[in-house]
């Protein structure tokens, strides 16, 4: 058995060590089979002549598996086994140990007769995580490591149940996969998996950065077998270990024993953050902050087999941390555009009504505010219908609340444009605020009245003038500057579907297209027949006519139209959520609206414009082509992520404060 000697140069004059060095062996026959193989004469003088542990294989120490395992420090010996033979080629079991080049330090002396090396830890890259063998650690090193690694003992768990160490090879789809890891970006999965040594696949499988806050590091699903690989069998001794979990939705503790080597690990799945696994919290905020349905999201895992916290543990996370960051991060924002609307010197805005029901059942009516020349949701009033006596008054009162609101942050009106309600008509009237009308409204209305007149008898002329009619509503709104003009152009249609196109009123003497004449007078309507009578009745009508004056020149609440296609995706309206539940999911609608309503059109790698066929219910059986789109982001998603994660979970109680401030309606039946 060689001896340690300190403060001696290596035989091959290229090493740069210093340290860790083994006297040639005093046999002379293998003193000469040293020479032979580093290719000395044989009858050099060996008294003085000294190799390093650098030019000696990993199987050439009997303790091996104890460096590699970070257990062996600069305070302890590697043992040369009895037929251990240098060699100049550089095997360096400290670069394959250890991320630096350098040699262990070995101690001046050691105890023969010592059976075992003393369990001690050193800083030296091994196949296990960084400070995995310690009562504190990171669970990112196992799970960033491939579950088929080889650990380098002397029996792996796969020899020990009786299976095959070599891994079975992957399907041509995994392979053909581009890995997203970071550490393995260079080296495809097939490499990774193959018969690589414990160094190549050390290098190559890097641990996360420790600066990465820990909802932002990267997830991945492992199987219950996979991770049982990691300690059924003791990286000491080799033997089976007693190993207990516990879980706790979907974080997973294992607590591994050794009884022969008294070998004890104690390892978490995702980091505990106070008392709550951070991993919980973070579904919980996805689920909710992406709109998604918890009981849907149960019903995947509980079919993938994936372990899942209740719904009551989901309720208690949205209480505590979610909602109160939504709230505040929904304020904040709010406030930007509130400021940056008070800077200009007349504002356009758009409202309308959403509710949770349909006829006069609703119980929850969400009024939206908008304004129309940037395409912005600026204020969600959440209004319960016991608020103000019945549903039928909820409209009302969520366009006072808003415009309350405008106005104490100093914005002012030039006009808003809202739907026919005749409540909304009323109020606005005695707070002298112009009122617009929005022309899909009123044509939505005129053209159901006129398809139900169609279907009578003797009138089907009028289906072949529906779409004219309705394009005509439209124009009247686009092209008038005020409202005798637009009564007046209103009416012509009643000359034109008689071919007439010369007009008594002043204002629009004559048709501006182009006349022509046609052989077919059939599509022509006659003054006395029955259809004409019924088509003048309805568009010459005193309310319509007073409505025809004040439709909206410039814009129109098709966004909130679109704005509450959003809110489906949020808020269902088949699904019954709570006050404060409601009034998040609707701010998040909100903030996912004004993140992505104005998104360019998509274009191909040569720079064409991309476009899509969609089939609008109001189109029966037509369709339209429209721009399509890039991809919507989610930045606000992860900004409320950040927040719950870093302000809200550290101190919640200026979060939750503001969220109590919120008055909530008494329920409907008590």
């Amino acid at each position: 058995m060689s001896e340690a000697i300190m403060g001696r140069k290596c035989l091959f004059p290229w090493c740069k060590s210093s340290n860790g060095f083994h006297m040639f062996p005093r046999d002379a026959a293998r003193a000469r089979l040293w020479l032979r193989a580093v290719g000395w004469p044989s009858t050099t003088d060996t008294s003085k002549l000294y190799v390093c542990s650098k030019h000696f294989s990993r199987e050439s120490f009997e303790n091996w598996r104890m460096v590699d395992f970070g257990l062996v420090d600069y305070q302890c010996k590697l043992r040369l086994a009895i037929d251990a033979v240098p060699s100049p080629e550089d095997f360096s079991i400290l670069s394959e140990a250890s991320t630096s080049s350098a040699c262990i330090q070995l101690p001046l002396s050691r105890d023969v007769s010592c059976q075992t090396d003393p369990l001690e830890t050193h800083t030296v890259g091994t196949q296990l995580s960084l400070k995995t063998l310690l009562p504190h650690f990171r669970s990112e090193g196992v799970q960033a490591n491939v579950s088929c690694k080889d650990f380098g003992v002397g029996m792996s768990n796969a020899d020990h149940l009786g299976l095959s160490s070599t891994p079975v090879k992957r399907p041509r789809l995994d392979l053909d996969e581009q890995l997203e890891d970071d550490a393995l970006e260079h080296s495809s999965l097939e490499e990774a998996l193959k018969g690589q040594d414990s160094t190549s696949l050390d290098s190559s499988l890097k641990s996360a950065d420790s600066s990465t806050p820990t909802h932002n590091s990267k997830k991945f699903i492992v199987y219950e077998s996979c991770i049982m690989e990691l300690f059924n069998v003791c990286p000491v001794c080799t033997r089976a270990c007693d190993v207990r979990t516990q879980r706790l939705g979907t974080f997973l503790s294992v607590k591994q024993w050794c009884p022969r080597c008294t070998f004890t690990r104690h390892w978490n799945s995702q980091p505990v953050i106070g008392s709550v696994p951070s991993g919980n919290l973070h579904l919980s905020a996805a689920v909710y902050l992406s709109g998604a349905s918890f009981i849907q999201i149960e019903k995947v895992f509980k079919a993938m087999k994936l372990q899942l916290f209740r719904y009551e543990t989901f309720q208690r996370h949205a209480r505590a941390f979610i909602e109160p960051a939504v709230i505040h991060h929904w304020k904040a924002t709010q406030d930007v555009n509130l400021q940056s609307l008070s800077q200009e010197e007349k504002v356009i805005v758009g409202g309308d009504m959403r509710a949770d029901s349909p006829a006069h059942s609703a119980k929850y009516g969400s009024y939206a505010t908008m304004d129309l020349r940037t395409n912005t949701v600026v204020d969600i009033q959440l209004v319960q219908s016991n608020e103000v006596g019945g549903s039928c008054h909820m409209e009302k009162e969520g366009l006072k609340r808003s415009l309350a609101l405008l106005e104490s942050r100093g914005v002012n009106l030039d006009c808003i444009v809202t739907d026919r309600h005749p409540q909304v008509q009323k109020f606005l009237r005695e707070r002298n605020i112009t009122h617009y009308y929005d022309v899909w409204h009123m044509a939505k209305g005129i053209s159901k009245k006129l398809e139900a007149i169609s279907k009578q008898k003797d009138c089907e002329k009028l289906k072949k003038w529906m779409k004219s009619i309705i394009s005509h509503i439209y124009w009247t709104a686009a092209s008038s500057t005020s409202e005798p003009q637009r009564i007046a152009k209103w009416t012509t249609i009643l000359n034109h579907v008689r071919d007439v196109h010369t007009h008594e009123d002043p204002l629009y003497p004559k048709c501006e297209h182009v006349i022509r004449k046609t052989t077919d007078k059939s599509k022509w309507l006659q003054a006395d027949t029955l259809a004409f009578y019924k088509l003048e009745k309805l568009l010459t009508k005193k309310r319509t006519l007073k409505d025809v004056a004040k439709l909206s020149p410039h814009h129109q609440t098709s966004s909130l139209e679109a704005f509450r296609a959003v809110i489906l995706r949020f808020a269902p309206k088949n699904v019954v959520f709570p006050f404060i539940g409601r009034l998040c999911r609707l701010y998040l609608a909100a903030m996912h609206y004004n993140e992505n309503a104005d998104r360019p059109q998509a274009e191909t790698e040569e720079g064409v414009p991309l476009f899509k066929i969609s089939f609008p219910k109001s189109r029966k059986e037509e369709c339209r082509v429209k721009p399509q789109k890039t991809q919507p982001t989610f930045g606000y998603v992860a900004d409320t992520m950040d927040l719950i994660f870093e302000k809200v979970f550290v101190n919640p109680v200026p979060y939750t404060d503001a969220l109590l401030a919120i008055p909530v309606p008494e329920d409907l039946s008590p």
